[in-house]
């Protein structure tokens, strides 16, 4: 008896260091022990879609601490998993080779999700903040005509005050969002209820529907915003979700 109270005691102080150690020598368990703590795998994709610097990772992951994340990028750093670079703005952190092989793993888990899950989202799972970060990232850049630039400002009606006015800029096949006004003439006026433009960008719903119901408008970018479904595109995984959805 002794000995399983120190066990239980050993794995209690272990959860509440945040870290996971299953016990066994299977390479399963030991590689959930690296990406199965909490936040990393969201760490992990955000290096994976190009968020190097620190701040930047964490505009992908708001709800995380600071501290956290902190610990999160030593911790990957120290199992090889990434690499910090010194960078011309500060330092920067990338995935190694072991960490580029992770990237099918993240990848298939959203497929897996977007076709077994959905959305099924509650009101606290969205957020305005994530969503244009994940559009800003993941926009159709060579689709957006050449040679001028394109400012889509997005209206969330419904999002949390500071969390309701951005404004997409995309000049010279680069894209910048904006909390504030940059002073620029708009191209496209979006406005939404935060839940809208996450279905249409996760690709749960068409736009052609949530337009029709009220939901979500779009000026200035052709009839019913086709131009703007083109130039942002969807969620990587929303093929996924669309080929599956009733």
């Amino acid at each position: 008896m002794p000995q399983v109270q120190n066990l239980e005691l050993s794995e209690a102080t272990d959860y509440t260091r945040g870290m996971i150690d299953y016990g066994q020598f299977c390479t399963v368990a030991r590689g959930a022990e690296v990406l199965g703590e909490l936040w990393t795998p969201l760490v992990v994709r955000e290096l994976l879609c190009g968020s190097h610097r620190f701040n930047d990772i964490r505009r992908g992951v708001p709800r995380m601490s600071a501290t956290l994340l902190t610990q999160r990028l030593r911790k990957l750093e120290e199992l090889g998993v990434i690499e910090r670079r010194r960078g011309k703005a500060g330092w920067e952190y990338h995935p190694t080779q072991a960490g580029e092989e992770l990237r099918p793993i993240v990848v298939g888990l959203g497929h897996w999700g977007a076709r077994w899950i959905g959305s099924r989202l509650k009101p606290k799972q969205l957020d305005a903040g994530f969503l244009m970060w994940d559009i800003r990232r993941f926009a159709q850049l060579d689709k957006f005509p050449a040679g001028r630039r394109v400012v889509i400002h997005f209206r969330f009606t419904d999002a949390p005050r500071g969390e309701r006015l951005w404004w997409l800029v995309v000049e010279s096949r680069t894209a910048d969002l904006c909390r504030d006004d940059p002073g620029h003439e708009v191209s496209v006026v979006v406005e939404s209820t935060v839940r809208a433009l996450t279905e249409v960008w996760t690709g749960d719903s068409d736009p052609e529907k949530l337009i029709l119901a009220g939901q979500l408008s779009v000026l200035g970018a052709g009839r019913r915003g086709q131009i703007l479904w083109r130039w942002l595109g969807r969620s990587m995984f929303a093929p996924t979700r669309i080929a599956v959805r009733p």
